[in-house]
């Protein structure tokens, strides 16, 4: 009984060890249909933006001045490959889903556009993956 307890928690803690996640926690849950919800074009403030999604991990401004923020998560977890002893030395993977809100306001500091997208994302890693 105790050999299962412990090769419960070694399981468990190997399966833990092989996700990761970047970006901000806020898109995590998010899609188009859902930011298609809470954005409205030409209605939703700067303020409420910040509000559901904090601060953007990127702001840029247009040739008019019009302000762009951005926002990012990743979310990924290790392949197969990189739970194999000696072989994930030569080239390991992680594989999952990156997520970007893309936000322009107005001159009023009212929501003009928005985009939200969802891609696959592949990171490798190893000798042989250089």
């Amino acid at each position: 009984m105790k050999k299962i307890a412990i090769a419960s928690a070694l399981l468990s803690a190997l399966v833990l060890t092989g996700c990761a996640s970047v970006g901000n926690e806020s898109l995590r849950k998010e899609s188009e249909s859902s930011a298609k919800q809470k954005l409205v074009e030409g209605k939703t403030t700067r303020d409420e933006v910040r509000a559901l999604f904090g601060s953007p991990i990127k702001t840029t401004f247009t040739d008019g001045g019009l302000e762009i923020w951005n926002y990012e998560f990743t979310n990924v977890s290790a392949d197969a490959i990189s739970y194999v002893p000696i072989v994930n030395l030569f080239g390991a993977s992680a594989s999952g889903k990156k997520k970007e809100l893309v936000v322009l306001f107005d001159q009023n500091n009212i929501l003009k556009r928005f985009s939200m997208s969802e891609s696959d994302v592949t990171q490798k890693t190893g000798l042989f993956n250089r």
